[in-house]
């Protein structure tokens, strides 16, 4: 699977990257149906898979659970084979998300979330997001973000948005966006259009719908028609589903 540039990042990534919000929460999600957590040496398992079929790109948060504490173990003399995309903004506590979107806060969590994944650094950090995009997206926090990437702390700073204008605000300060582009939600195009002028990074998430979705070949076609799409992260915790991504995706790249 050949890699591609985010944006002008310098930052390699596989144009499928894998989520991992199944690695280490099952409560409170919007899949289709219930699943169980699996043992680590599933996840292992499916770890070298993924870096068989040529991924390279995870993506892990506080808010996904145990998440980043096991991703920490499972990468131990690994950290260089992956690009590892981190978080900050939502915790989730007692089976509710809680966010918090001041630089003291971030300042925090990304400190937690460098020793819990066991790294020094983060490939690429994202605001989470709440919706309210724009507001979240103060000049202080930005500020915030950029001095991570000057400390050598992240190689690269963006937000994962559920607004154009939100997503519009993020490339105009920083690196790249995780976006939302399905043929169901085409909201966030504007987003993308500006990420294509701009030479920006753009990271699309949910392109299945959370597994609502079942058509893989026509939602990763879709995805990956707009010229600004570099990668899309799905998530799954079954080998065979894997694989079907993998071939859905080879069958237009």
């Amino acid at each position: 699977m050949d890699k591609k540039e985010l944006g002008s990042t310098g930052i390699m990534i596989s144009p499928l990257g894998l989520g991992t919000v199944k690695f280490g929460r099952n409560e409170g999600v919007k899949y289709p149906e219930g699943f169980e957590i699996p043992g680590e040496a599933a996840l292992a398992d499916l770890l070298s898979l993924a870096k068989d079929l040529g991924i390279n790109m995870l993506d892990t948060a506080p808010a996904y659970g145990s998440s980043e504490k096991r991703l920490g173990r499972l990468l131990t003399g690994q950290r260089k084979d992956w690009i590892i995309v981190g978080k900050a903004g939502e915790d989730f506590v007692d089976g509710d998300s809680i966010y918090t979107f001041t630089p003291e806060h971030f300042e925090m969590s990304l400190e937690r979330s460098l020793k819990r994944l066991n790294t020094d650094y983060l490939d690429i950090l994202m605001v989470h997001s709440d919706g309210r995009d724009v507001e979240n997206l103060s000049d202080a926090l930005v500020e915030k973000m950029q001095d991570f990437k000057k400390r050598g702390l992240v190689r690269a700073i963006g937000a994962s948005t559920k607004t154009a204008a939100g997503g519009i605000r993020a490339l105009e300060t920083m690196d790249a966006i995780m976006a939302m582009y399905t043929e169901n939600h085409g909201q966030e195009k504007p987003a993308l259009d500006y990420a294509a002028e701009q030479n920006k990074g753009v990271i699309l998430k949910k392109i299945l719908s959370s597994g609502h979705n079942t058509n893989i070949q026509k939602a990763f076609k879709f995805a990956f028609s707009h010229p600004a799409t570099t990668a899309a992260i799905v998530g799954t915790i079954n080998p065979e589903h894997l694989r079907q991504n993998v071939q859905a995706l080879h069958e237009f790249l």
